[in-house]
């Protein structure tokens, strides 16, 4: 049993936000009490003891859309014309490098960005695989780096017909099988069934992935209206938009997260809303790509379920919060835009789509939660409370101020050390397995 106390204690518990002082009691890997750190020891005077030094004690941020594979893209070079369209970054940039791993790559490219989670308190994703020419045994060479780094991830594969009928079999049978093995049990691990879009899924192969979901009543981690083109195809394919397509081939539904959902109209949103089916938006990426934004503030006032992820552009979630919340008012023209709207995501919609995945709760401090925990060095330079936690979190927080990460009642770092791994050693392995992928690319 540990003791995390001395710190203002941020539970994001809608109910009691904020302490101004108190602690954490961990047994296994749940949370079993929180309250004024005195009373604490005095109730479990057997208990470790871990100083938070006044720091902000808080949940782990989480990070509800997640590409680990992305890891080798990091400062390779083109040698193509820059692309022009989100289409052409697909084709020059992802559908390349996904097709350039090894069973062996994809574990190292999952290490590295899961070691980053720890150092910026992200301390659980969603995560969204790839490797066409690597599919069988992929997910669990991503399970084998989940369990070595500790970091809380669900896993999926995501489903295609652009690299042909029997990669997209395996990549059916990839799902079922870490399904079968990880879902609805305790641990860092769990797993639901992915899909790329819309546009590289014929009707025969949707078809296929339904009857297996539902055999294992499971959902979808799909894209949905990333870019335009997703759209053009599935007017060109059925007549209809994207949501209107996935949502008659049964891919919809409260336990299938749509992520992007940039291109969507009202009536689409209308039926992300009728359908229970989540949504996550991703801003730095839908920036980067600069395939437009989201209509976030039209689906949370429908009441869609909007959490918030990366797309893998980060490890960081802070800084995601920070760029969804300028866009917002970018896009809008409002400065006050995003106020209530992101945090909405980030902190009850991410919990919300957690409990997807997850037999208990996540992204809160509450007894019986999972003791996923971070210290985050802040000095605040004003009053800090429970009204205005936010406007600090927002304007001061970020990854680098992380002084300890605690998941599954596990610390794996303390004072911005890691305890339990190798960084160097692992970053160098990936450096001569990256420099081979490039030369594959």
């Amino acid at each position: 049993m540990l003791i995390i106390g001395n710190g203002r204690l941020l539970t994001l518990d809608p109910e009691a936000p904020y302490q101004e002082e108190g602690g954490v009691v961990i047994e296994g890997d749940q949370i079993v009490a929180i309250g004024p750190t005195r009373k604490l020891q005095e109730t479990y005077p057997e208990a470790e003891f871990l100083d938070a030094g006044g720091r902000i004690i808080m949940p782990g941020m989480t990070n509800t859309h997640m590409h680990l594979y992305s890891t080798f893209a990091r400062g390779m070079a083109l040698k193509d014309p820059p692309p022009t369209n989100f289409l052409e970054i697909l084709e020059r940039l992802w559908w390349r490098l996904d097709k350039a791993l090894t069973l062996e790559d994809v574990y190292y490219s999952a290490l590295l960005p899961l070691i980053e989670c720890i150092k910026c308190g992200t301390t659980t994703i969603l995560d969204h695989h790839a490797s066409p020419r690597a599919v069988r045994g992929s997910l669990e060479a991503i399970a084998r780096a989940v369990e070595e780094v500790g970091v809380r991830t669900c896993l999926a594969y995501e489903v295609s017909d652009r690299d042909g009928p029997e990669i997209a079999r395996k990549g059916i049978e990839e799902n079922v099988e870490a399904i079968k093995k990880y879902r609805n049990r305790e641990g860092l691990l769990s797993a639901t069934f992915g899909l790329h879009a819309s546009f590289t899924l014929s009707d025969e192969t949707l078809a296929l992935c339904r009857e297996a979901a539902e055999e294992l009543g499971c959902g979808f981690h799909i894209h949905v209206a990333e870019g335009i083109q997703d759209v053009e195809d599935a007017l060109e394919r059925s007549g209809k938009r994207v949501v209107e397509r996935l949502a008659d081939k049964g891919i919809l539904g409260p336990r299938t997260i749509a992520a992007h959902c940039v291109h969507v109209t009202e009536r689409e949103i209308g039926i992300l809303r009728d359908t229970g089916t989540m949504v996550v938006h991703n801003p730095e990426s839908n920036m980067g790509n600069a395939v437009g934004c989201a209509p976030v503030g039209e689906m949370l006032a429908a009441g869609v379920i909007v959490g918030l992820g990366t797309d893998g552009y980060t490890c960081d979630m802070f800084e995601s919060l920070k760029v969804a919340n300028v866009l917002r008012k970018f896009v809008s023209g409002d400065p006050s835009a995003g106020w209530q709207e992101i945090p909405t995501m980030a902190f009850t919609n991410n919990t919300r789509i957690l409990q997807a995945f997850y037999p208990r709760p996540l992204g809160r401090l509450i007894p019986g939660a999972y003791a996923d925990i971070i210290l985050v060095d802040y000095e605040p330079p004003t009053p800090f409370t429970g009204e205005n936690w936010y406007g600090h979190l927002l304007f001061g927080f970020h990854g680098g101020r992380v002084n300890t990460t605690i998941i599954g009642g596990k610390i794996l770092m303390h004072n911005r050390e890691l305890l339990h791994l190798d960084e160097a050693a692992i970053a160098a392995r990936a450096r001569k397995l990256a420099q081979k992928v490039w030369e594959r690319f």
